[in-house]
């Protein structure tokens, strides 16, 4: 019985990756593909003959490296934002007992589950009227509101997670509270930042429909998410390119779970000594 359970379970998860991950496989695989295979009425699950015309196109379509400029200004703005002021919040949270915390805590939990869709509207008639449209600093400032309030939870319960003990004992050895969180908390913390931190860049990254709403004029303000659609025209749509142009908008945050994945799954109290 625990035997064909646990290869109930298996298939299980075996038939979940595969729905999740063939998309993605279908998308590097087209974009390697010539135009007269990704065409063929029988599929291909592998470029017999693979190319690069269609990264080249891509690569070479109009605003490409100036969209590229503006999702990486723009993200990067929004993520470190969004740390050091949710790194501020958790401590005072999770380290700090004062009047109206609870209802903080509740508020922040509140903007975490208001659909974004719902914002829309509000933020346009802001920032027309404070004459913020087509604006990279208004796209970076509504990344980085969408993004706090995750970022506060997460870091709160990481923080919660290492014990306050900690740093009282780096206080008695001589630091300062703020020495002992910067030499004793903030290395422990490390994990949580890189988690918290690829979730933003994910989040600013992908994010389409506020570029839309805010960036009107300035076509030259837009981001990589807008560049996707640029590969339709009257004669239809360019699949190779749009896949090529994909799989380049989807690597960098391909690349940055490699890079951080090993050190996200780490224990956040790896190091610390009971007494």
């Amino acid at each position: 019985m625990r035997l064909a359970r646990r290869i109930l379970l298996n298939t299980a998860a075996v038939a979940v990756l595969v729905t999740t991950i063939f998309p993605v496989y279908w998308m590097f695989v087209t974009a390697f593909k010539p135009t007269r295979d990704i065409q063929a009425a029988t599929p291909t699950f592998w470029p017999a003959h693979p190319t690069l015309e269609h990264f080249v196109t891509a690569v070479n379509a109009p605003g490409f490296l100036t969209y590229l400029r503006n999702s990486v200004l723009v993200t990067a703005g929004a993520v470190l934002l969004a740390l050091v002021v949710a790194l501020m919040a958790a401590f005072a949270v999770a380290r700090m007992d004062w009047r109206g915390r609870g209802p903080f805590v509740i508020a922040v939990f509140a903007a975490q589950m208001a659909p974004w869709e719902a914002l829309l509207v509000p933020v346009f008639i802001i920032a027309r009227d404070t004459d913020l449209l087509d604006s990279l600093a208004m796209l970076t400032g509504v990344y980085f509101m969408v993004t706090l309030p995750f970022t506060i939870v997460t870091l709160r319960g990481f923080l919660a997670a290492i014990p306050p003990e900690l740093e009282e004992a780096a206080q008695v050895d001589g630091c300062g509270r703020m020495t002992a969180f910067r030499r004793v908390v903030f290395p422990l913390l490390a994990p949580g930042l890189m988690a918290t931190s690829l979730f933003g860049f994910i989040t600013a990254w992908n994010e389409f429909a506020f570029v839309n709403v805010l960036i009107i004029k300035a076509q030259d303000k837009r981001t990589l998410p807008v560049w996707l659609s640029s590969f339709r025209d009257v004669f239809g749509t360019d699949w190779g390119a749009t896949m090529a142009a994909a799989s380049l908008f989807a690597l960098p945050a391909l690349l940055l779970f490699l890079f951080l994945q090993r050190n996200v799954g780490t224990g956040m109290t790896a190091g610390a000594v009971k007494g």
